[in-house]
């Protein structure tokens, strides 16, 4: 019966052009041997995703899985007795082609949610068991797997089922006509003529190509590609998070080339998103792939950079979620390049509309997750949402508060991978808190417990021996800032905070923070921060939460583009004691990195961290310092001989003109990038645009001229009158 069933379910799936997915629960050695004869029925190309190597049959480690991303399959085992890595899942089921079979191989169902899973020790912190997680999220999946009317579910010791009448149904198909070749749906012809029309239309006009897995967005790409190269001759740039992730643009783009006689010529080229802003080439056309998946900084110094440029994107990805990146990006779009458009590729290529497995992993992995509808929310005011602490427990059986709750940050954080769900759900010291307006969520928090270690384990963490994972503000006190009683205060860490879109500066975030604030704080803990990445915009909502900085990473990261930066709200005297020692620690070294780890900060971030730093007043400068000012701004005083009262001068006058709202950009950026940076004449010059050391010593000369009228008392006013008559 089993070989009968199998025989009739591969094809029904190859008629259908669709796939299905079979689920084997039992022993390790039961499953395997299952899977090894379903594997001897394939035809095609077979991929398994485990630790162990089956004979003959190609291996892959789940934390390896994004290799497969552009790789088709015919049969897919995915091993869950290595562990079930959401990421993984979602990405190796997409590389199953239509008319293929999943095999998902997991312990047997009544003891799956209390198997110690591999994956826990991702999502474990310091001080907790692994095996003592929670198991709410393997308890949700088994929930949608057993719902689920297409898959068929082989259980040791039960004996072989029949095949679902879901598996055998025939799904309507919608009709498809297709413009022309290569392009093998309308969507995807659709795409190709944007890119096109970006490469050779008017300047200052992208296109944002959106996706889902399996709809030829990369092939769009590669066809786009080939098409211009064959006609004329151009340099075309290719970039993405990783240069496997675009070969099928290069290996369509060959292929298309080796077919047709060229009339033109040029260059197809994969640039990496860093190397490509820093060192921005001559391209004709920029395209970028997997565009969630690299930092927003360098995004929009691209668009910026570029004046033909293509963006592409997976909707549900594994970089990050192209439908979060589409709203957030959205913004710099309208403001930079206001005559952009966007088409999203839904016709699937790899599989056949309405293809149950795809269906199954959205719902699974919550790839479909929305927040609120803006219009059910569209009025609500802080004051009228309480906010409440989510019992997970509870979270797993309310579905539609859990998809408005991951949708929400989905939206707010385009980074978010299937992953965030499991340790959404069984991360140890995680709390959640929402906002919700007459049942909807609005704004969300994540919130999690830190510290508390012994001085022992403290005095480890500070000599580098210790890196306890998931305590970043408690190890960050001791091995970066030097604090060796920092580990044992205990804190809470605000990781994620969302506001739906359609009610942001309304005072929802300020809201939910101060509510955690009061309650940590009655809770007895000592301190309150979060990590992020520093952004104007970001250290201003945090300053008017009470959070200051304490530190701020050397580089940028990978993950945001941006140099990170702790900020730290003391709750009790023992964190007063450590958010001064902290500080002060903060002052030195930023201004020991000003003009070296720190030059490259943005001219707006970096006064908000100098602001913290410097003086409030003119106290600290004397009678000579001022009249070395006056003579540089006022007169013929030369820079290197009043540098000394220039850089000392120049931080406090320039946050309070700032703060005020009296300093022009581009003034700002010049005092910033000469005084307190220290480049040096050629690199001024180049940066601004002036013509040599002569220009920008009376440039700087007239951005001091208002800042010392400002601050110069009398005596400094006067003198400044002597030598202006």
């Amino acid at each position: 019966m089993f070989d009968s069933n199998l025989t009739q379910l591969r094809h029904k799936a190859r008629d259908l052009h669709q796939r299905r997915l079979i689920v084997v629960s039992g022993s390790v050695a039961w499953c395997r041997e299952r899977a090894v004869e379903i594997f001897a029925t394939s035809t095609g190309e077979t991929l398994w995703i485990g630790d162990e190597a089956r004979h003959g049959i190609a291996t892959l480690g789940a934390a390896r899985s994004r290799k497969v991303l552009g790789r088709e399959v015919d049969t897919l085992v995915f091993d869950a007795h290595c562990g079930f890595d959401p990421d993984a899942f979602g990405a190796t089921l997409g590389a199953v082609r239509g008319g293929g079979l999943a095999v998902l191989l997991t312990p047997p169902v009544v003891t799956w949610p209390t198997f110690n899973d591999p994956q826990n020790r991702r999502i474990t912190v310091a001080g907790y068991d692994p095996a003592t997680l929670s198991a709410r999220y393997i308890t949700r999946l088994l929930r949608v797997l057993r719902a689920d009317p297409h898959l068929w579910w082989l259980q040791e010791g039960e004996p072989i089922p029949p095949l679902p009448s879901g598996a055998l149904e025939t799904l309507p198909q919608p009709a498809e006509h297709v413009a022309h070749a290569p392009c093998r749906t309308t969507d995807q012809a659709r795409a190709v003529e944007a890119i096109l029309h970006t490469a050779t239309g008017h300047r200052h006009r992208p296109a944002v190509l959106i996706a889902d897995r399996g709809r030829g967005k990369s092939a769009a790409l590669g066809i786009a590609a080939a098409h211009l190269l064959h006609e004329r001759d151009c340099y075309i740039v290719v970039t993405a998070p990783r240069r496997d992730a675009v070969e099928p643009v290069f290996a369509l783009a060959r292929s298309l080339a080796a077919s047709e006689t060229p009339h033109g010529g040029g260059l197809l080229e994969f640039v990496p998103p860093d190397e490509l802003v820093r060192h921005p080439p001559a391209a004709d056309l920029v395209m970028v792939d997997e565009a969630a998946g690299i930092p927003a900084p360098l995004l929009a110094q691209m668009l910026v950079h570029f004046p033909r440029i293509v963006f592409a994107t997976t909707v549900h990805g594994y970089e990050g979620t192209g439908r979060g990146f589409a709203l957030r990006f959205q913004r710099l779009l309208d403001r930079e390049t206001p005559g952009w458009r966007a088409l999203q590729l839904k016709t699937p290529i790899r599989w056949s509309p309405n293809d149950p497995v795809e269906a199954l992993a959205f719902r699974a992995l919550l790839m479909d997750a929305r927040a609120a509808p803006e219009e059910a929310i569209a009025d609500a005011d802080p004051d009228g949402c309480p906010i409440d602490f989510i019992d997970r427990d509870q979270l797993i059986s309310d579905e539609p508060l859990l998809c408005e709750l991951f949708g929400l940050l989905v939206n707010a954080h385009y980074r978010t991978t299937p992953l965030d769900l499991r340790h959404l759900l069984d991360g140890p010291n995680l709390d959640i808190a929402v906002q919700r307006h007459q049942g909807h969520v609005v704004a969300t928090a994540l919130m999690a417990r830190e510290g508390g270690f012994d001085a022992a384990t403290a005095r480890a963490i500070w000599s580098g021996r210790r890196r306890p994972q998931g305590h970043l503000l408690a190890q960050s006190l001791a091995a970066y800032l030097g604090i060796e009683e920092g580990p044992q205060l205990i804190g809470a860490r605000i990781l994620r905070i969302a506001v739906h879109p359609a009610v942001q500066r309304r005072g929802f975030g300020t809201a939910l923070i101060a509510h955690l604030t009061a309650t940590s704080q009655a809770q007895g803990l000592d301190y309150l921060g979060s990590s992020f990445g520093a952004t104007a915009e970001l250290m201003r909502f945090w300053a008017a939460c009470g959070c200051r900085p304490i530190r701020i990473g050397h580089r940028r990261e990978a993950s945001s583009g941006q140099h990170s930066v702790l900020v730290f709200h003391p709750l009790s005297q023992r964190g007063q004691r450590i958010d001064a020692q902290a500080r002060e620690r903060y002052r030195r070294n930023l201004q020991v990195g000003l003009n070296s780890s720190f030059a490259d900060l943005e001219p707006e971030l970096l006064t908000l961290l100098l602001e913290e730093t410097v003086p409030t007043s003119g106290d600290t400068l004397d009678t000579h310092d001022w009249h070395d000012l006056v003579a540089f701004a006022f007169a013929l005083r030369g820079y290197e001989s009043a540098q000394a009262a220039i850089e000392r001068f120049t931080p406090f006058a320039l946050t309070q003109a700032s703060a005020d709202g009296q300093i022009a950009d581009d003034v700002r950026a010049l005092l910033i990038f000469k005084i307190i940076q220290r480049h040096d004449w050629p690199e001024t010059a180049a940066q601004f645009g002036f013509a040599g050391r002569r220009e920008c010593v009376e440039r700087l000369r007239a951005a001091l001229r208002p800042l010392l009228l400002r601050h110069g008392d009398d005596s400094v006013r006067d003198l400044i009158e002597q030598l202006s008559n």
